[in-house]
């Protein structure tokens, strides 16, 4: 059984401790049979034949390319304007907005239309909200979609601005918003939509237990609730889901409901991916050496920094069953491995791309609105969108540089 082979996944780059990652390469792999769910010892779990794993080695070609890659980026960094408005909090009153802010709406005309203004400032307005979604469909992910000012907001205007020939700033400017429009076309930000009864019928799980011996009792670590669901499916912060809809109630099929009219693709030609520590993001580079995407990340911590250096994609694993084993690190009184479910609220979300650095890779994670603004332990991790959209394009051997 497929999901059964999952079970290969070893990972603990979200928790203390050094877990071993096996990545699926895309040649076939050769499991084993696991006839319980406790696996005896996931430190050599069933991986890939590891001749299948693309070497690490650089040629003089990519150390090239890396080097103009850095070098444009470190630009990049010296020239975002550090004191744009990166406020994270909405805005909890009209105070709280400039003098000549256009006065917050957010029905779907609203949105649609919501214009630049200049000194537009910190907090919630409908014209980040439109801009984060054609800042999404540019290839410049602003993580979860919030209509806030922050700096998920900021390094998406920035990599917009570089990979279209303005000077990247991080400020929304009138250039910039020109841009952006020019961009979307005629492509309306937000949509109306039917929720399902497929929507409705998930599978969901009533709660997702912090115990991993609980956890590994369930059928999956599956989302919640509708809210949740759809917010992963629509890019959104769920907060700001149900901001729009407050009269929705997210139970009956046939209701309406709306939401961000979102891509769900990352260009082709991945030659190069950049992880920016200090930037907290995930950069995508063709083979002309020119970025083609962006990413907010969460890549390590002082206390279990990410690794230094250049590796290569070894694999992607979609839906991956995660290994855990108490001689790597213990969580709570678990004493015995346990094998856990896949599922979008799982340890890693609901894909894996191993590095060949081992126990490292790129991967999703249960809490979206949290990417950039704390820490991982040592791996890449995006949202599960983000995460499964480059997991649909990037290929083995694809260069991977962590840059400080």
């Amino acid at each position: 059984m497929f999901v059964r082979t999952m079970l290969a996944l070893s990972l603990s780059c979200i928790f203390a401790g050094t877990a071993i990652a096996a990545s699926t390469a895309e040649q076939p792999l050769n499991p084993k049979v696991i006839t319980d769910v406790a696996v005896q010892d996931p430190i050599d779990p069933l991986a890939a034949d590891a001749a299948s794993a693309p070497a690490a080695n650089i040629t003089a070609q990519e150390q090239q390319d890396l080097n103009q890659a850095s070098d444009t980026l470190n630009n990049l960094q010296n020239t975002e304007d550090k004191n744009a408005a990166i406020g994270d909090a909405p805005a909890s009153s009209a105070a709280a907005a400039p003098a000549n802010a256009v006065k917050a709406a957010w029905g779907l005309n609203d949105l649609n239309n919501a214009a630049w203004y200049d000194n537009i400032g910190k907090g919630q307005f409908p014209v980040y909200a439109r801009a984060h979604i054609m800042l999404n469909n540019a290839h410049a992910s602003p993580g979860a979609i919030d209509g806030t000012s922050g700096k998920n907001t900021l390094k998406a205007i920035a990599s917009f601005q570089q990979m279209n020939g303005l000077k990247p700033t991080g400020t929304l400017t009138k250039e910039t918003w020109d841009a952006l429009i020019a961009k979307q076309g005629s492509k309306p930000a937000f949509i109306e939509y039917t929720i399902t009864e497929a929507d409705l019928k998930g599978p969901y799980a009533q709660s997702i237990p912090r115990d991993y011996a609980l956890q590994a009792k369930m059928k999956g670590l599956y989302y919640t609730r509708v809210t949740e669901m759809l917010g992963e499916k629509f890019h959104m912060d769920e907060d700001f889901l149900k901001k729009l809809n407050p009269k929705a109630t997210f139970k009956k099929a046939g209701e309406k409901i709306i939401v961000a009219n979102i891509r769900n693709e990352v260009p082709e030609d991945i030659h190069l991916i950049v992880a920016h520590k200090g930037a907290k993001q995930l950069y995508l580079f063709n083979s002309r050496n020119q970025m083609i995407g962006s990413f907010p990340a969460t890549i390590g911590s002082a206390s279990t920094p990410s690794p230094t250096g250049t590796y290569k994609v070894t694999g992607v694993a979609p839906n991956p069953w995660y290994s855990y084993s108490p001689s790597n690190f213990v969580q709570g009184n678990n004493t015995k491995p346990l094998s856990l479910p896949p599922g979008p609220n799982g340890p890693v979300g609901n894909i894996w791309i191993g590095l060949s650095k081992k126990s490292f890779g790129i991967h999703g994670t249960p809490n979206p609105s949290a990417i950039s603004k704390t820490a991982s332990h040592g791996c890449i991790r995006l949202t599960n969108w983000d995460a499964n959209d480059l997991g649909k394009k990037v290929k083995s051997g694809v260069t991977v540089k962590f840059l400080e």
